[in-house]
């Protein structure tokens, strides 16, 4: 057992020293003006712009008399929320600095704690999560468009790298999280094709 948890140990090194590696040689653009262009358009996969959203599409779908779109908000709204909740659940368990902190000069570390501070919650990436439990989402509602809600969800999680906001196991562990609770929404409602 000590053995297993020696090799975890090392294979989380190994982890880490490749984000930071990552994060330096992506990270000296982040100040510039095509960044903070990028950095705007992934801020919409926040959690207020995600929720808005999914509101937005179940008032649509009220509102036409299509309730396939509004279920389609509804499985959105629920798995945006149900990824919020296991990302914030991580966040308060684990305090890892975030690349700028590294990028400005500062000290790496990742450990257990519970700070709250924005510079200590790299760890999982909750843009990463939520875009991808409403990609998702949409994509299980309106296959035909799944390529492009995975597009604009890859994007806003690989654009989180060059802005020194996370590292790439970030936004790995936040895909993960955006995927498990899609498909747990997934289990209590049922899918189009199983009500059609």
């Amino acid at each position: 057992m000590a053995k297993a948890g020696q090799i975890a140990k090392r294979q989380a090194s190994k982890i880490e020293s490749a984000d930071r590696k990552l994060a330096r040689a992506t990270g000296a653009s982040r100040d510039s003006h095509f960044m903070k262009a990028l950095g705007f358009v992934s801020d919409l996969a926040d959690q207020p712009p995600l929720v808005a959203l999914s509101a937005l599409t179940i008032g649509a779908g009220i509102v036409t008399g299509r309730k396939h779109l509004a279920r389609a908000g509804v499985r959105m709204l629920l798995s945006h929320l149900a990824a919020t909740q296991v990302k914030s659940f991580v966040k308060g368990r684990v305090d890892r600095t975030r690349p700028f902190v590294m990028l400005d000069g500062g000290r790496y570390h990742g450990k257990k704690g519970r700070s709250s501070a924005k510079s200590e919650t790299s760890f999982p990436s909750g843009h990463t999560a939520g875009a991808v439990a409403v990609a998702r989402a949409v994509a299980r509602e309106y296959p035909e468009h799944a390529g492009t809600g995975y597009a604009l969800a890859a994007t806003a999680a690989a654009v989180q790298i060059p802005r020194g906001t996370h590292f790439a196991s970030d936004i790995v562990a936040g895909a993960l999280i955006g995927l498990v609770t899609e498909a747990l929404v997934t289990l209590v409602l049922p899918t189009r094709d199983k009500l059609d």
